[in-house]
Order: structure tokens, then sequence, then C-alpha cells
């Protein structure tokens, strides 16, 4: 079997076809997706420590595809998270990348996604709550920005701030601060309870705006604020390009910018250029605060979404039977 070509070694990790697309139609090459990881590893690997790895990978000829097990032929030297999956019923063994040579050699595998667990493995705890606001398909990123700041509201309201970044797509994401209180660091089950409750919360001052329906089709045109997100649920890392054309970028925002940007003006080609030697991502934070008794309680008593909509379905199946009998 010939060798494969070499186009340059860079910490140590061989990288190949350069000049070629990242992926079809990505208008943008290989080498400037793995420019922009190497330019940003030292504010991404913060994020991917300890935790089990998802990519969106993509292979010449091929639609992207998101990717969990650590490929067939990695380097021994990439650590593995061996995880039970119930629903599919087989363990994943996620890579967990801690270093450049990792992240590099991610790159040259096309790895364009990089979508981390939002705890290490194993904890038990969180010191932050995150909301992921999704627009529905026609809608524009104003509507997101005027559903972030519902959001903020009512954060406000609790005493609480968030940091806000692109999704990289069309929608953004909020990240709140949490510090440990007198009783101890957040259980992800009240962590989930907490955002369910503040996304309601939310909701409710906008409800024109943003809603909590986990069925798409009860939006109404809606901004989704999706409460999912604890524990080992994903979310794309600081930074992470997606993988669409021209390839955008996560991105931090200051919320006095929100309403003058737009995601497309993040890319691997203008990241660098905007971020300069600065971490907008660490640097946008606000100060940990406390977390209010009250939101884990009201929480709790707000069902689960998606086994709410699991219930939901089968009630509405049933009931087209009937009708259709």
């Amino acid at each position: 079997m010939a060798r494969r070509s070499v186009d340059e070694v860079r910490a140590g990790v061989e990288l190949t076809n350069l000049s070629g697309e990242a992926f079809d139609g990505a208008g943008v090459t290989k080498r400037e997706l793995i420019d922009h990881l190497d330019a940003f590893a030292a504010r991404i690997l913060p994020g991917l420590a300890d935790r089990a790895l998802s990519v969106v990978r993509a292979r010449p000829g091929q639609a992207p595809f998101m990717q969990k097990n650590l490929p067939r032929g990695a380097p021994d030297w990439i650590p593995t998270l061996d995880v039970w999956a119930q629903t599919s019923q087989r363990t994943v063994h996620y890579p967990v990348c801690a270093d450049r040579p990792t992240l590099l050699w991610f790159g040259n595998q096309r790895a364009i996604e990089l979508h981390p667990t939002l705890v290490p493995h194993g904890a038990g705890t969180t010191d932050e709550l995150v909301v992921d606001l999704d627009p529905p398909p026609d809608g524009g990123f104003d509507r997101v920005v005027a559903a972030a700041r519902l959001v903020r509201a009512a954060l406000t309201d609790l005493g609480l701030d968030a940091v806000a970044k692109t999704s990289g797509a069309k929608g953004i994401h909020l990240v709140v601060p949490l510090s440990v209180p007198p009783s101890g660091p957040l259980g992800i089950d009240d962590a989930f309870a907490a955002t369910r409750a503040l996304c309601a919360r939310a909701a409710a001052l906008g409800p024109d705006v943003a809603t909590t329906a986990f069925i798409k089709d009860d939006r109404g045109g809606r901004v989704f604020l999706d409460p999912t997100r604890a524990g080992g649920a994903t979310l794309v890392a600081a930074y992470s390009p997606r993988a669409r054309p021209g390839l955008p970028v996560s991105f931090p925002v200051a919320w006095d910018d929100l309403d003058a940007v737009r995601p497309a003006d993040f890319t691997v080609r203008t990241a660098a250029g905007l971020a300069g030697d600065s971490d907008p991502w660490r640097s946008l934070r606000p100060p940990a605060a406390s977390l209010p008794e009250l939101l884990v309680e009201e929480g709790r008593a707000i069902p689960v979404p998606r086994v709410q909509a699991m219930h939901e379905g089968k009630r509405r199946k049933r009931a087209r039977e009937r009708d259709e009998g």
C-alpha cells in the first residue's frame, strides 16, 4: 500500500491533503480548518478536559456525520472513556481531547464540530446552567436575540446572569455561572429542574416570542428554549466550527453587541482576527452567583420535556386512531 503524502508535521502530527475542501461545498480548505483549531487550541481545550467528546466529521464525497466512538486506527495516545449507552445497548468508546496534538489529529480527520459533555465524566454536580435557544426554520437571528433577552430578564429577577455565544448555526447558547451554596454543589437532576423553571419563566415573559414546547408542531413559529442541557448532555464547544458552508464558528458575544452581529460574522477565517489574543468566552462570563432554591422547587413540578412529549405523542396517536375508526 502506498504511503499517504504528508503536507506538514505539526506538534508531531502528520497533516495530509491540506489544500482540499474541509467537506464538499465547504468553500474552506482543510488547512484553514486546522489553522483555526490550532489558533484556538489553548482556549478550546479547557472546555474539553475530562469530557466524553462527540465530533461531526466529513469525508470527501460524503455528507458530514456524527461520530462518538474513537475511530479505528487512531493513535494509542488518545485516551477514551467507555460509556454504556442505554438506548443503543452498547458501550461507546468516547475519545478525550486533552492536548494540542489530539486536537490537530482530529482536525486532520476532518472533525469539524466538537461536542463535549457539559460536565466531566462521572461528575454528579455542576456549577452552571445552560439554555440552548433554537429558532424556528424561518426565524431570523433577531428573534433568537429577543428570546435570549427574555432569558436574561428572568435571570436578573433571580440575581443571576449569563454569558452568550452564537451556536455557529442560527441559535444562541447561554451559560449561567453558579457559586456553591451552603447546601452544597448543584446535583444534575436539580440542574435539569432549575433549567426547566428558568425557561418557563422566560417564556412567560414573552409568550409570543419564546416557548418551551418540546413538540415542534406546538411551537407556533416561536423560539424554543431547550431546558434539556445538563449533565451528560452535549453542547458545541466555544470556538468550534460548524459543518456548514464557510465553516461558521460558535463565538462569544457581549450582550450589548448581540443586536449588531450575525452568526455568519464568525467563521474560521475571521474568528482569530476578532478574538486576537483574548478569550471572550472567559472574559465575558459574569461572576458566579447563588442559585435560588425556589427555582429548583419550581422545576421539580414541571414535567420532564421528553417524557411529557412521549406521553403526548401516544395520546395524540390514540385520538387519531379513534377519529379514523
